[in-house]
């Protein structure tokens, strides 16, 4: 029986020049997810068996970018959009790696890159999704985590609203005390099944609550 595999993509909008990496992390962190908590997404709604088929299987996601004509055709695709200052990002409803559309699938996914950037100090009272530095994943890959990482937050503490993420990276100490918060549970991670870029079990993100 051939095997049917599943990703959701995340379309990252790269003008030239393109927003920073940080808030185009938040708007992909925010998109995956106000997807999954759209009410199309709702049981007898039109997106309801495409969105649990995904999440019952692996809740794959796959990065690519757009700009000009190509983002705005994205657009007319189920999914939703999500901005965060100059920087957007689109999830499109999930469905089989191998049969996306034609609009989607001439997107580019590899060489998807930002600088690194200084957001500032994080606002008060926002879940955290910490991104592992040591790693040098690239803007995509890293979009890819932190759709993930939003998704299981949201499992883990019963989310019914997509809150205003705020997306840093963690340097080595700073990392390890977040792996001990996860293993005291006070924190959820992502622990990537290695397609690309990382081997897999490779903790590539962790959220904590505030």
């Amino acid at each position: 029986m051939r095997i049917v595999v599943r990703a959701m993509p995340v379309v990252l909008r790269l003008e030239r020049p393109p927003a920073a990496r940080t808030p185009t992390l938040e708007a992909a962190a925010r998109a995956a997810l106000a997807l999954c908590l759209d009410p199309r997404a709702a049981p007898d709604d039109e997106w309801h068996d495409a969105v649990t088929t995904w999440v019952d299987a692996r809740i794959r996601k796959i990065a690519r970018r757009a700009r000009g004509a190509h983002w705005a055709a994205v657009q007319e695709l189920p999914g939703v959009t999500v901005t965060v200052g100059d920087a957007e990002a689109r999830a499109l409803l999930p469905g089989p790696v191998d049969d996306v559309p034609h609009t989607v699938a001439r997107l580019q996914i590899g060489g998807t890159d930002l600088p690194d950037d200084d957001p500032g100090p994080l606002p008060p009272g926002v879940p955290v999704i910490w991104v592992n530095g040591a790693l040098g994943m690239t803007v995509g890959k890293a979009a890819a985590q932190v759709g993930h990482a939003s998704r299981l937050d949201a499992a883990a503490r019963a989310l019914t609203t997509v809150p205003p993420y705020a997306v840093r990276t963690a340097g080595r100490e700073h990392w390890a005390q977040l792996c001990r918060a996860v293993q005291r549970g006070e924190a959820v991670a992502v622990r990537d099944a290695g397609f690309t870029e990382v081997a897999p079990g490779t903790i590539t993100a962790i959220t904590t609550p505030d």
